[in-house]
């Protein structure tokens, strides 16, 4: 049996380092669990919202020994918010420069939403790295999704919440409203982009659950405390296509044969809807998708974290 799951508020890292990765990035990059245990590697969404303390409880502190760390840009890396030399590529080949320092032959790989498509691409091009998938909230990366989450899902769905977000622009800026706040999030002008971060950050936050209760979106005019991070690197990947050609994450599915994996998906999930991971198990047999009827976006939804713990638990238990 698996020990029990201790609370993240209890969960150290037993060692953090910061690694060149080179291109004038280093990554933040931490070690939880014990030596020996069953290697897995934790890779945070957004782009931009770096691993969070809460992320290491997914861990079995006995059994499992996790790796965690800041993606380009993010969190406790450095530079923080850079974009250059900061696209999938980069991403998977930091992934492989991690497991190599760690002497790490092969790992399971979990993520959720953008750590999804990250971790979707990484076993497509490393499926000898990759021992077994716990993925959540699939995201392939498509025009049309990034479509569905900001405008047309909103619409359907949230209409008063997307009014708000449409009528904090200029009224010169309504027309096409995703690609006015791109530009703003591209600014180089803080001034610009600072607000306009605040905004998406706040709309992002409240369709990622299924009772965001009663909220009020910022104004473009508020200057926040603080520049939210994920809007500036989201609107970089999103400006990029995400770096992968139009479906390829379904497309080299067939990549992923062999690779025992576990999807949870919130049944409704406005950002990221269950068609994707569906999608992504039809072509790939050693897939099961788990289907959590009464969640959304976040992994904090009920029952999204504990299925999550036992998909881990789940396959750290059969290659220990």
């Amino acid at each position: 049996m698996t020990s029990p799951i201790t609370k993240p508020e209890k969960i150290r890292p037993f060692d953090a380092i910061m690694l060149d990765v080179g291109d004038g990035h280093w990554l933040y990059v931490e070690e939880v669990g014990r030596k020996g245990g069953v290697p897995a590697l934790f890779l945070h969404g957004g782009p931009g919202s770096g691993s969070q303390h809460a992320h290491r409880a997914l861990f079995d502190s006995q059994n499992n020994h996790a790796i965690l760390f800041d993606q380009r840009g993010s969190g406790r890396s450095h530079p923080y918010l850079a974009r250059n030399a900061n696209t999938l590529a980069h991403q998977i080949a930091d992934i492989e420069r991690i497991r190599e320092f760690y002497g790490i032959e092969k790992w399971i790989v979990t993520g959720g939403s953008w750590g999804s498509t990250l971790a979707l691409a990484y076993a497509q091009s490393h499926p000898e790295r990759v021992s077994a998938l716990a993925l959540r909230a699939i995201f392939l990366g498509t025009k049309s999704e990034v479509d569905w989450a900001f405008i047309d899902g909103p619409k359907k769905f949230r209409p008063e919440l997307y009014r708000a977000f449409v009528s904090a622009l200029p009224e010169a800026e309504r027309s096409d409203p995703l690609a006015a706040y791109l530009k703003r999030l591209h600014s180089p002008d803080p001034n610009i982009h600072t607000p306009a971060a605040n905004v998406w950050n706040q709309y992002e936050r409240a369709l990622s659950v299924l009772e965001p209760g009663q909220l009020k979106l910022p104004d473009l005019r508020d200057a926040p405390a603080r520049l939210p991070p994920t809007p500036i690197m989201e609107a970089h990947y999103i400006a990029n296509d995400f770096f992968l050609e139009q479906d390829q994450l379904v497309a080299n599915v067939h990549k992923l044969k062999g690779i025992p994996g576990i999807i949870v998906q919130g049944r409704y999930d406005l950002l990221c809807p269950p068609t994707a991971a569906d999608s992504i198990c039809q072509g790939w047999t050693d897939c099961e998708l788990k289907i959590i009827d009464r969640a959304g976006h976040a992994i904090s939804e009920a029952g999204v974290m504990e299925e999550l713990q036992t998909a881990l638990a789940k396959f750290t238990a059969k290659l220990r």
